[in-house]
């Protein structure tokens, strides 16, 4: 596809916070609006102030409350959305349930390939035949209380879910709820059987619209899908090529989009880790000019910022990094640096209101990069 226009670095930063709800376009109050918008939320058992995809919703809409966020996820009849392996395991609108065939095909073949599920396979089913579960309703995650060792009813479960033939659209205390797809998805999208290059052509838009200006490996990215099938649904497609300066390969963008971002407009917010505006290192540097890094799984004398730094996000940029905690009703800065020096004000406006939202009547600040950086922040935290 040869390249149509031309973009600056700023007009695509824009595009890009205008597509996931940032940027003078707010995704609404109503948390269902925002997992819409952006078409996939991901899921991670770390809570700091919150779990990560409480984290996803506040940073667009301000201070949601956690039943809204939870309604909003799981446990409508028939299901507005469903969990499932994206972007990791992500929550997904219910309208793409049919568009991620292509995988439960996949992944049918490759376990069946395998070799034989197990005996615990129809005991499974016989259990969900009467109503739904969670694994500890199957009798526990794992033989031994550790994490790396599944039990042989979850495998069954996760077999399962992986291939389609059970469905996660709720939670009991972040325990998923297996349940037979007939019973909690929408007839019609159940009845959908998309080809495979259907599936791709349906998951690459949804992937650009979400992205608002993404190249081929961006767009592969954000559902975890192979290059060469995107390639493919690129050509199928009426995506418009564009070239973005200081982007070393081409961008995507749909028709109609060019212009729609307002400016960077918004409060100053707390970024998760796992927030799929900045889910790509080499996308958020060619957005923002920083990467802000997850090393909550590194040893803890090998983190540079901290054990869940969240990037600091105002006026379209980048503007710091916080790690934060807490200690009862106290929000705890663990570490703190700026990207901008101008940036102080932003970085307590956000720390400040993320401190309202899970109800922190103080704020502490430990450490900051440079030192001195603490009595300024402290400083601005009593004004």
């Amino acid at each position: 596809m040869p390249v149509k226009l031309s973009m600056d670095a700023a007009e695509a930063t824009a595009l890009a916070l205008h597509a996931q709800g940032f940027g003078g376009a707010p995704a609404g109050r109503d948390p269902s609006e925002v997992l819409s918008r952006i078409s996939a939320v991901q899921l991670d058992t770390i809570a700091v102030l919150a779990r990560s995809h409480e984290l996803v919703q506040y940073a667009r809409i301000g201070p949601a409350s956690r039943p809204a966020i939870e309604r909003a996820y799981w446990g409508a009849r028939p299901a507005t959305a469903f969990e499932y392996p994206a972007h990791g395991v992500c929550l997904l609108p219910a309208a793409l349930w049919p568009s991620f065939a292509f995988r439960r095909r996949e992944k049918l073949a490759r376990m069946t390939a395998a070799g034989p599920p197990g005996r615990a396979l129809a005991e499974v089913r016989a259990r969900l035949a009467d109503g739904p579960v969670t694994v500890t309703d199957l009798g526990g995650a794992s033989r031994s209380g550790g994490w790396s060792e599944w039990s042989e009813a979850k495998t069954m479960a996760e077999w399962l879910w992986a291939t389609g033939a059970i469905a996660c659209t709720d939670r009991r205390g972040w325990k998923r709820v297996y349940d037979l797809p007939e019973r909690v998805l929408p007839a019609d999208l159940l009845a959908a059987d998309p080809s495979d290059d259907e599936c791709h052509d349906t998951l690459v838009r949804a992937a650009v619209t979400a992205l608002g200006v993404a190249t081929r490996r961006d767009i592969a990215d954000y559902f975890w899908l192979r290059l060469r099938a995107v390639d493919a649904a690129v050509r199928r497609s009426d995506l418009i090529a564009v070239q973005v300066e200081g982007w070393p390969e081409v961008g995507y963008t749909l028709p109609g989009t060019l212009g729609a971002a307002t400016g960077p407009a918004g409060r100053p917010a707390l970024l998760s880790p796992f927030d799929s505006l900045i889910w790509s290192r080499e996308r958020m540097r060619r957005l923002f000019g920083v990467v802000v890094l997850l090393e909550a799984y590194r040893p803890k004398p090998q983190r540079l910022h901290g054990y869940f730094t969240m990037a600091v996000l105002a006026s379209g940029r980048i503007a710091g990094r916080v790690d934060p905690a807490r200690d009862g009703s106290t929000l705890v800065v663990r570490h703190a640096c700026l990207e901008e020096p101008d940036a102080a004000a932003d970085l307590v406006a956000a720390v400040r209101a993320a401190a309202t939202w899970v109800a922190c009547d103080d704020i502490v600040v430990e450490h900051t990069e440079p030192a001195g950086l603490a009595d300024r922040l402290r400083q601005l935290l009593r004004s």
